[in-house]
């Protein structure tokens, strides 16, 4: 035992030496990925200053709705979606422990209990003092043997497999907590947007029936001038036609309405109808400020967490060859164990009978037929396959900025059309109202120049929702709405 002892660091020590070397490529950031080099600024910029950084976090607040503040606190605190992805972070974590831990030394006790008949073996001439043999003759020997220990094992990082490993790991915890970003940017997107989508609905269902009750007098009107003989039978009917088609356009919108207090509550982690008396009030669609920071496209690579995560994915697949790569090459392990014990059950209590191994083991499995190879070229293929993502991720990421950009861009343009529209129907209204009050007009002129403004106050609040939907986007595209 003693000559092995002493043999073993003339065997383990140069092995051991071998430890600093590390197999597998090197990570050096992301640009081993080739992504494209985003240019210096937006090329879909608005025309306003939007130079400066955007905070990452409670971009909603610029809204100015404490509705809205309050929804996307109790979304953050309690939807299942965030909690799934808290509960994927707290797995990863868990196996960057196990990974590290498997790189120590493992150790355990046990009990052992041997009972063993070998025919033909004469256990009493090799071990006088077993005392516990029987037998019937020279066929065969029985022997009991009875052991409490400790055992310890340990595999040498060689080839640097396990750092590796550690690594990989470690970049797998950090795609999934970029991950629970890019949730929480997603969550806070949709919970304005659905917030926005019921305020328009609230809005829109209000004036159009508003329309609908001019509508409705506009009919009477018309059925007692038939009745009077000084109106058609045709337009009578066009008069309850279009009394029809403002009656069924209320359905959809109610109907929609209650689907956005659905998706709300349920986004806020609570039953549907949960916070009807909290938003069951119309309130105004929340507009966007006047000037929006949206940064710069490099600022945009490091805040988007789904970029972060493809890189941090890149990062794990990377280290993974090196798992590979080490599999291939020699693997030095210890096991060494100690015990007490002997033939008699007494004797594990004996300190005097004190047994000692220690096992040094060097395995190569070089003769495996390509298993190994074809492990190292699975991994590499995942690492490109891994730097393609990252190079879609950033490219869908400059897309969504630029689209999000224009379409915003555009949509100002366009609430700010829908606004003189609005204006001009209002006046119109106002002037044929003066004509009826100056007995130059009818009432069902008047009647219906009122309809035409709801009309035009329907687009504008529909214009307005588009407008505020395509700056949520626009955050959404931004990377923020994470903490």
């Amino acid at each position: 035992m003693r000559s092995l002892l002493s043999a073993l660091p003339l065997i383990a020590l140069p092995l051991i030496s071998l430890a600093a070397c590390t197999t597998g490529p090197d990570y050096h950031g992301p640009q081993d990925a080739g992504a494209v080099t985003p240019a210096a600024g937006f090329v879909r910029a608005p025309e306003t200053p939007a130079s400066e950084v955007p905070a990452a976090a409670n971009w909603w607040t610029a809204l100015g709705d404490p509705v809205l503040d309050t929804l996307e606190s109790r979304a953050l605190s309690a939807n299942p979606s965030l909690a799934v992805a808290q509960a994927r972070i707290s797995q990863a974590r868990a196996a960057l422990r196990s990974e590290r831990a498997n790189s120590l030394p493992k150790g355990g006790a046990s009990a052992l209990y041997v009972h063993a008949t070998l025919p033909g073996v004469d256990l009493n001439s090799s071990n006088s003092n077993s005392g516990d043999s029987s037998g019937s003759g020279n066929d065969s020997q029985s022997l009991n043997f009875y052991n409490l220990g400790f055992d310890a094992s340990w595999e040498a990082d060689l080839w640097g497999g396990k750092r590796r490993g550690v690594e990989a790991t470690r970049a797998q915890l950090g795609a999934a907590e970029a991950n629970a970003a890019d949730a929480m940017v997603s969550l806070t997107a949709e919970v304005a947007q659905a917030y926005v989508n019921l305020r328009d609905r609230q809005q829109r269902l209000a004036l159009a029936q508003d329309a609908t009750a001019r509508q409705r007098d506009m009919l009477r009107l018309t059925d007692q001038r038939h009745a009077q003989g000084t109106a058609s039978a045709l337009e009578l009917e066009q008069q309850r036609n279009q009394l029809e088609q403002s009656d069924a356009a209320l359905l959809p919108l109610s109907a929609e309405r209650d689907a956005y207090l659905n998706m709300l509550a349920t986004l806020a982690g609570e039953a549907p109808g949960a916070l009807d008396a909290m938003l069951a009030a119309p309130a105004p669609v929340p507009l966007p400020p006047a000037t929006v920071a949206v940064g710069d496209p490099a600022a945009l690579l490091k805040r988007r967490p789904d970029i972060r995560a493809a890189e941090r994915q890149y990062a794990a697949a990377t280290a993974k060859i090196g798992v590979a790569e080490a599999a291939r090459f020699p693997s030095l392990s210890f096991m060494g164990l100690i015990g007490i014990g002997g033939t008699h059950p007494e004797d594990v209590f004996d300190l005097d009978k004190l047994a000692a191994i220690a096992m040094p083991q060097l395995s190569w499995n070089f003769l495996d037929f390509g298993r190994n190879a074809a492990r190292v070229g699975q991994a590499k293929g995942a690492q490109e396959e891994a730097a393609a993502q990252y190079r879609q991720a950033v490219l869908s990421a400059l897309r969504d900025s630029e689209d999000a950009l224009s379409r915003f861009g555009a949509r100002r343009l366009s609430v700010a059309s829908l606004a003189r529209s609005r204006a001009s129907a209002d006046r119109s209204a106002a002037l044929m109202r003066q004509r009826f009050e100056a007995g130059t007009a009818t009432r069902i002129q008047l009647l219906d120049a009122e309809r035409q403004s709801i009309a035009a106050a329907q687009s504008l609040t529909q214009g307005t929702a588009a407008m505020t939907a395509d700056y949520i986007a626009l955050q959404k595209a931004l990377g923020l709405g994470w903490q």
